[in-house]
């Protein structure tokens, strides 16, 4: 009986690694891979500049409420696009398949 129990942190901590061995784990990327994860941060990043440039040219031309809001849709979705495409290919590098 000499151990003080256990805070609610350590209690998830140690849920946590149980439940997620894989995470522990962790390999380190060569350095090839590190330039291709930049690369595609990179590219995303000027997607995601080139998309803004053009969707505030494109508010700038709409006056009507209705197509700015469609534009506005358009906009977040091309971006949550582009970041999902961004996530799913430094996944790849990252589990070797690029």
């Amino acid at each position: 009986m000499g151990k003080a129990p256990k805070s609610s942190y350590e209690l998830v901590m140690e849920r946590l690694r149980a439940a997620d061995p894989e995470g522990q784990k962790k390999s380190s990327l060569t350095a090839k891979q590190k330039e291709a994860i930049a690369e595609a941060r990179r590219v995303a990043t000027a997607r995601r500049a080139e998309r803004e440039i053009l969707f505030h040219d494109a508010l700038k031309k709409t006056p009507d409420p209705a197509e700015r809001e469609k534009a506005e849709n358009e906009y977040r979705t091309d971006c949550r696009r582009i970041d999902e495409d961004r996530e799913r290919e430094v996944e790849a590098i990252r589990k070797g398949s690029r």
